[in-house]
């Protein structure tokens, strides 16, 4: 099998590759759950690891209301658009058939996993310093824009896989664990913990769905006490890193084309499961719950869910919303600043 999806996947349309991203994540997800035993729904251990970031209320801001409607151009009364629910979705407790979907970057995680994955590989010599100044620019963007660059994502994913082709499975999965065990404690949103957390004391299930690596985002869900990941799937041969991915990057509509896969295998009912994104891109995904959540929304995204009155939550409020870019563009002109010194300090030597 693995075989002939690397023989057709070149000749696959978007949508095969989408659908084939999606199936592959959800594979891998109940493969993960599998090689850990018997799996219950979520409380327990898990309870007890994301336990200390409870005492953030999930309802750290009040929910948005919709702006009012515009009347249309034929003088028709408009319908009101619909407000968004003041208050937070109350999970049904142990309810088999529910689940709650979270999204990672800048929903779960302050910033962008591979950022992270890529500072750390970095600092163990997978990386060469151009590809940390180019990290670093798209960290600056992410942050300042607060959405993510297709071209950067394409670009971050074939540098990713270029180099990792040719490592051993377990060799990567070791450095990411060493490091994302620090950058959890450092980079969560307590206020998207709350959420997952009450999710856990629910009862259900609780899915963290990211186009990061699947290996990244297995150890992610595991740390926060989630119940597994949907991440995108590298391909494999005898344990290395071919240097391809099965079906394409778990970005879009390949996030909610998994969601659908993983619901049918775990018998799920979507329209009493919840999802959680602070981006345009997954739409399609929050699109496919009964109860979607905004999180630290992008301008697109804010708009459409006033539009659609889905609950809104930012817990980059006030004076943190305003200058959530300040950090990265610091951070960038310090980057910029270090440059230009070692080229100056080059040309002196040569001149010298």
């Amino acid at each position: 099998m693995a075989a002939l999806r690397r023989l057709t996947q070149a000749r696959r349309s978007p949508n095969e590759r989408t659908a084939l991203a999606g199936e592959a994540a959800a594979e891998a997800a109940e493969a993960d759950l599998l090689a850990l035993g018997p799996v219950g729904t979520a409380t327990g251990t898990a309870a007890a690891t994301a336990a200390p970031a409870a005492a953030a209320a999930p309802g750290d801001t009040a929910a948005e209301t919709a702006a009012p409607a515009q009347p249309p151009a034929d003088g028709r009364k408009a319908a009101k658009a619909p407000k968004a629910p003041a208050e937070d979705h109350t999970p049904t407790p142990d309810d088999p058939r529910a689940a709650a979907f979270f999204d990672c970057d800048n929903t779960i995680l302050r910033g962008a996993a591979i950022f992270y994955l890529g500072i750390g590989l970095y600092r163990r010599r997978f990386f060469s310093r151009r590809d940390v100044a180019r990290f670093a620019w798209q960290q600056a963007w992410f942050r300042l824009h607060g959405s993510e660059d297709p071209a950067h994502i394409a670009d971050a994913q074939d540098t990713a896989l270029g180099l990792v082709a040719g490592k051993r499975t377990a060799e990567l999965e070791a450095i990411c664990e060493e490091i994302f065990e620090e950058v959890i404690a450092r980079k969560i949103w307590p206020g998207t913990r709350a959420l997952v957390q009450m999710h856990l004391d629910a009862g259900q299930r609780t899915w963290l769905v990211t186009a990061a690596p699947q290996e990244v985002a297995r150890i992610i869900a595991r740390q926060l006490g989630m119940t597994g990941a949907l991440g995108t799937v590298a391909e494999t041969a005898d344990g290395e890193y071919t240097g391809r991915l099965v079906g394409g990057l778990l970005h879009g509509p390949a996030k909610a084309a998994a969601v659908q896969s993983l619901a049918r295998r775990e018998q799920l009912d979507l329209s009493r499961c919840a999802a959680f994104s602070d981006s345009a891109n997954d739409i399609p995904m929050l699109a496919l719950v009964g109860h979607p959540y905004v999180i630290n929304p992008d301008a697109t995204l804010r708009r459409h869910a006033r539009a659609m009155g889905w609950r809104v939550r930012d817990f980059r409020t006030g004076r943190k919303a305003a200058r959530i870019g300040l950090p990265a563009a610091a951070g960038l002109g310090v980057l910029v600043g270090a440059a230009a010194a070692a080229v100056a300090m080059q040309r002196r030597r040569r001149t010298a």
